[in-house]
């Protein structure tokens, strides 16, 4: 049975969904995704990832908002059986929600009830949860709670960062909704109910999470340093520098907090210390720990902020 499909979604982490729907037997109709936004003070116009694909596939895009009173016309004209999302970026309207026999389908980076939400990836991994996963979902009014058709577990190790898991959840979404769609339209879909006292919420990440606390515990830091790779990044000051570091190890050393220990750039914690082994300046290149040593002075002694 083949589908008329409409496809919302944005960043990167929706596109290997959006290339097995392409291969399908099924017919996207239209891709909404988020406007294009200018880059370096109006300087460059840049398309989402989403938008980027979508056009060079032949496929129709659009970027309007949807609580505008004609777009719901016009999203009826394109007939369609199945909404997919994932990471779209916009609230569907209810009014979109209870057109007649249309199913909104949800891709979400989590084990629902758990972590729903804008950032499930970044809190996983910050409250140090040893596994995520993906879930397919039926979209209703409130965030994240509808029923699910299914989920995949996936674990989490200590080393992994935001970016791996974003990379390996989006291919296993792209196969679990597949698997979702063949269920539905074979009428074999039953929708699983999630125990709302289970929820738990994944805030946006604000700007004043990213900095690192030196009086925090080393396993904390190394979670959100983690969680933050690669964007936004977590951070300390040098020099009135923002220096982001991209990886460290915890290692069992005592000192001061905020103090660098030795040569190999190891800081005291309130608890054990870190070794950092990857960091990045404000709008340069990555580097490892001894190339970063040879033009910057962080000597034995030097307190961070």
């Amino acid at each position: 049975m083949s589908l008329n499909i409409i496809f919302m979604g944005t960043p990167e982490f929706s596109i290997p969904t959006l290339k097995i729907l392409k291969k399908s037997n099924h017919k996207i109709v239209c891709v909404y995704t988020q406007s294009p936004k200018k880059k370096s003070r109006g300087q460059k116009i840049l398309k989402t990832p989403v938008h980027i694909f979508s056009e060079s596939e032949g496929i129709k895009v659009k970027t309007n908002q949807l609580s505008d009173e004609q777009e719901y016309e016009e999203f009826i004209k394109l007939k369609p059986d199945l909404v997919v999302v994932i990471a779209y970026g916009q609230i569907i309207p209810e009014r979109y929600l209870k057109t007649p026999n249309l199913i909104f389908l949800n891709v979400h980076a989590s084990l629902l009830p758990k972590w729903r939400g804008a950032a499930p990836i970044e809190r996983a991994i910050l409250n140090k949860e040893s596994q995520t996963g993906i879930s397919i979902m039926r979209i209703e009014k409130k965030l994240d709670s509808g029923p699910y058709i299914k989920q995949v577990k996936v674990q989490i190790d200590k080393n992994s960062t935001s970016g791996e898991l974003i990379k390996k959840l989006s291919v296993i979404g792209a196969g679990a909704l597949k698997e979702s769609i063949e269920l539905v339209t074979k009428g074999k879909a039953i929708f699983q109910k999630q125990i709302e006292k289970e929820a738990t919420y994944a805030k946006k990440i604000k700007k004043k999470e990213t900095k690192i606390n030196w009086q925090d515990t080393a396993e904390n830091i190394i979670a959100k340093i983690n969680a933050f790779n690669p964007k936004p990044g977590a951070w300390f000051l040098f020099k009135n520098e923002r220096i982001k570091i991209l990886k460290a190890k915890e290692v069992n050393k005592s000192g001061r907090e905020a103090e660098v220990l030795d040569d190999k750039l190891t800081i005291g914690c309130s608890v054990n210390a870190i070794q950092i082994i990857k960091l990045q300046k404000e709008g340069k290149r990555e580097m490892d720990a001894a190339e970063f040593l040879v033009g910057n002075s962080l000597k034995k002694g030097i307190k961070l902020i």
